[in-house]
């Protein structure tokens, strides 16, 4: 897989662009998971958000995941961009497009991707909210990172 399929951008994402990335004529579909920032979320409402990542690391984890679809769904092509840094409302945080001679597949492929971004792309988001802000920590929100990263081995960040 070529790099170019999988990037993190501090710049907003066109979703054309990435699907363009995996159009082929023998593509009987494309699907397009296109990830925005809502206001409101458990009944807070959100002003932005701040993404950041380790990039490289996110980079090569978004590749095993389009390596992970192509072993499983064969006939799959997949283009995944995650934007960092400051996001307003409604901006796109992430694209994923999945193209497969059939929609089953291209539909199963995507919602693997969504799934797997959030379980192992060393990505991380701080809501601002009307009345304060949090480092939400991983994507599953299962891991909190109260100084905005994960902690190194041995309990700190210095």
């Amino acid at each position: 897989m070529s790099q170019e399929y999988f990037e993190i951008t501090k710049n907003p994402i066109s979703a054309d662009e990435v699907t363009d990335k995996v159009a082929r004529r023998e593509a009987g579909a494309i699907t397009a998971f296109i990830g925005t920032v809502r206001e409101f979320t458990k009944g807070k409402r959100t002003l932005h958000l701040e993404y950041q990542a380790y990039e490289p690391m996110a980079v090569k984890m978004l590749e095993q995941i389009g390596a992970e679809i192509k072993e499983r769904w064969p006939d799959a092509i997949t283009a995944i961009t995650h934007r960092i840094g400051k996001l307003e409302i409604s901006d796109i945080a992430v694209v994923i497009a999945v193209s497969s001679p059939h929609r089953k597949t291209a539909y199963e492929a995507n919602e693997y991707a969504i799934e797997r971004i959030k379980q192992i792309v060393p990505i991380w988001k701080k809501e601002h909210w009307e009345d304060g802000t949090m480092w939400i920590g991983d994507q599953l929100e299962q891991t909190p990172y109260p100084e905005g990263k994960p902690r190194k081995e041995g309990g700190t960040n210095d």
